[in-house]
């Protein structure tokens, strides 16, 4: 399957927004039909599902580092860049948005 290509009409989910959502899905921030369309593509999607591993140690990563403060506006938009850069060049997909959130957990 190649980026933005659903399979045989089966994954009616788009890389683009696939990639655009993946905040939206690891903050658990979608409906639950939507995070099973999410889910559903990315499983079936070798690039969606290695950005989605990406995004999801790098936020990880974020809430250990940053001890549940907030990061910093020039680190988000750094993280943001690399990101875009990162999608770009693996798969050939532009992301036009990127949201980075952290939350605490105790």
């Amino acid at each position: 399957m190649t980026p933005s290509e659903p399979e045989s009409g089966k994954d009616e989910v788009k890389c683009e927004e696939a990639l655009a959502e993946i905040y939206l899905l690891l903050d658990r921030e979608c409906s639950p039909e939507r995070d099973a369309e999410l889910r559903r593509h990315i499983e079936d999607c070798p690039p969606c599902l290695e950005e989605y591993g990406i995004d999801e140690a790098i936020k990880q990563l974020l809430a250990r580092k940053c001890g549940g403060d907030l990061a910093p506006a020039e680190l988000k938009q750094k993280l943001r860049a690399s990101f875009r850069k990162t999608v770009q060049v693996s798969g050939g997909v532009t992301v036009e948005r990127t949201e980075v959130s952290i939350e605490r957990h105790d």
